[in-house]
């Protein structure tokens, strides 16, 4: 038993150090392939205006439904061929991990900001603040996530902006139970209590004290939560509600070659792989995050 304990304490002091969580990090041989996935693309979003070999918009008549490049049939201008109005589909793709990744990133970040902050002011300051967020937070976990963000499209329409709200509306619930949580178990410690007494003001010892010792669960819930947020907004726009129709997007792609998968499987084959590859490769990443930045959860 004494030795399991040292074995432990030895792996937290490791990991306490920035150097430490990067060697762990490394060591993890599927978290470093999946964060190498995950910035390949990110890499391609950002990239997408210079790699796209052609305009994704642009319609090209007389290569309707091209096969990709291995078949014979195959054009090959197009390397994994066309859609049903001869858009090049590789070109959508890439546009479409910026769309995704924009707005799972988006999301995330407004999200986090909102939830962390209103956990941390709930879970330090109590009383009637604390009471009537715990009123408004228990209403909205009544409602299942996907289908408050459909209402709220299907109210809307197709539009971005109204697409980020939708989903962050309900998003910072997570957040927020998890900060208010910690901060809950942080206000009792012994340097917030030496901190108080030395007459830190209240904003110091949030920032200062209690914010740094709450960052690292945030982190890996806000990778986490990004899959979900991918999820949804193919969710939405494979419904039609989610991105507009003029926007590239791997939802709306998959939806269009429903009708063509008997003929034309690449259509919607190709942009749900990339759905696939991106949310599975942002939730492995996301469980290496959570090993190495929390050493007790680590499989043994």
């Amino acid at each position: 038993m004494a030795e399991r304990v040292s074995e432990e304490e030895e792996l937290e002091s490791v990991a306490a150090t920035t150097p430490g969580m990067l060697r762990l990090l490394l060591g993890n041989r599927v978290a470093v392939t999946a964060g190498l996935v995950v910035i390949a693309f990110f890499a391609i979003g950002l990239l997408a205006g210079v790699l796209t070999p052609h305009d994704p918009n642009a319609q090209h008549p007389e290569a309707i439904r091209a096969a990709p490049f291995w078949r014979a049939d195959a054009d090959a201008r197009f390397l994994l061929g066309t859609d049903s109005l001869g858009r090049d589909l590789l070109s959508r793709m890439m546009y479409g991990a910026r769309v995704s990744i924009l707005l799972g990133v988006v999301v995330v970040l407004l999200t986090l900001v909102v939830g962390a902050g209103l956990g941390m002011l709930a879970g330090y300051f109590r009383g009637r603040f604390d009471v009537v967020m715990s009123r408004v937070v228990d209403t909205l976990l009544a409602f299942p996530f996907l289908i408050f963000a459909l209402a709220i499209m299907a109210a809307t329409g197709p539009n971005l902006v109204a697409l980020v709200l939708a989903l962050a509306f309900k998003g910072w619930v997570d957040f927020y139970r998890v900060a208010r949580g910690d901060v809950l178990a942080a206000r009792a410690a012994d340097y917030v209590t030496a901190a108080r007494g030395l007459g830190a003001s209240t904003p110091h010892i949030l920032l200062r004290e209690i914010l740094p010792n709450i960052v690292p669960p945030l982190i890996v819930l806000a990778t986490l939560r990004m899959a979900t947020i991918i999820i949804a907004e193919a969710s939405l726009s494979f419904l039609g509600i989610g991105v507009p129709p003029s926007i590239p997007a791997w939802g709306t792609m998959v939806a269009d070659g429903r009708a063509d998968v008997g003929s034309a499987w690449w259509i919607a084959t190709f942009p749900g792989l990339a759905i696939l590859a991106l949310v599975l490769s942002v939730n492995l990443f996301g469980e290496g995050l959570r090993d190495v930045l929390d050493p007790r959860m680590r499989k043994t």
